[in-house]
């Protein structure tokens, strides 16, 4: 009887990797491209970040060198009232930096998203003139924007006149200057904001509007959903990375906006449209006291870091992660 041996076992070869060689031109020419980038970024961003800090220690005007160092004393007079006066001030700029974010979060931006409803979504002739229209202000620079409404907003400008014409018996207001009514300022600067910028959130929700599918709507229609749970349960939350997106820049423009108040009303009339920028400006730049407008620039920016941070941790990571399952 023939005896049936096992087979022997084949053992498998070892997988063979061929080392690579080391692109050392490929690596250079990476290199050479990136470096001019990150040296500009690094000379006129993060350099003068932390000469900031180093200033901001000094009792100092900007001319000469770093001898008076006073430590904290800069930041202290930002939030001790009771014994240095620019602390109220900073606190009425800070108070009005917030009322601006507000009224951007609860009427700029519902109201942008209005617009791009109508203008993406409606049924008319004449929405890429009207999506034209609303764009342009956006397109205008700022110092343009102050100008033209430096003299719209002017007691016997285009505002008051159009106004005299609807309403009887209409008093001319001073918009701009008022000393019975100053607070009345910090809301035309608001006006002019939001016609300035609205139409850059518009036309980011018509994008996003865009992308909705209608599937998915006309499904929702079809089981009874009438047009404002259509909207409500279906469209805002499919449109909701680029909301929380105009969130986050809608509440960084408001702590870093400048421009178009300092030329419009430099912070008056008795500082009733001060803000953070501004105030920056003022009692730092224009004042020649550099310490305490590095002090100034760095509380304005570590504000703006935390808020960033914090809010794409918290809000924008979401997003972001389901953008990588896809």
């Amino acid at each position: 009887m023939a005896r049936i041996l096992p087979r022997p076992k084949v053992l498998a070869s070892e997988p063979y990797f061929e080392p690579r060689s080391i692109d050392w031109v490929k690596i250079l020419t990476i290199i050479l491209f990136l470096a001019p980038g990150f040296i500009i970024m690094f000379t006129i961003l993060y350099i003068p970040v932390i000469q900031s800090f180093e200033y901001s220690q000094y009792r100092w005007n900007g001319l000469g060198p770093l001898e008076r160092y006073v430590g904290w004393e800069n930041y202290e007079r930002l939030y001790d009232t009771t014994q240095y006066r620019h602390a109220r001030l900073f606190r009425e700029a800070t108070k009005h930096t917030f009322i601006l974010m507000a009224l951007s979060l609860t009427i700029q931006l519902p109201f942008a998203m209005l617009l791009a409803l109508l203008v993406g979504r409606g049924n008319f002739r004449g929405k890429k003139l009207f999506r034209t229209i609303y764009f342009v202000p956006y397109v205008f620079s700022d110092p343009i924007t102050a100008i033209l409404w430096i003299y719209s907003l002017h007691p016997s400008g285009l505002v008051n006149t159009i106004l005299e014409s609807i309403i009887p018996d209409y008093q001319k207001i001073i918009w701009l200057g008022s000393v019975e009514n100053p607070s009345i300022a910090l809301y035309a600067i608001f006006a002019v904001l939001t016609w300035k910028y609205f139409g850059f959130y518009m036309i980011l929700y018509m994008a996003a509007l865009q992308n909705v599918p209608k599937d998915l709507e006309d499904a929702a229609r079809l089981d009874g959903a009438n047009e404002f749970n259509v909207l409500r349960k279906i469209t805002l939350p499919l449109v909701g990375p680029t909301i929380r997106l105009t969130i986050y820049l809608s509440i960084l423009g408001s702590l870093q906006q400048f421009v178009i108040i300092w030329i419009m009303t430099e912070g008056g009339p008795v500082g009733h449209t001060e803000v953070l920028g501004t105030f920056l400006y003022k009692y730092g730049i224009d004042g020649l006291r550099l310490g305490f407008g590095s002090a100034i620039a760095v509380v304005i920016f570590c504000m703006s870091l935390v808020f960033s941070i914090g809010y794409q941790w918290m809000v924008l990571r979401q997003d972001y992660r389901s953008l990588q399952a896809q």
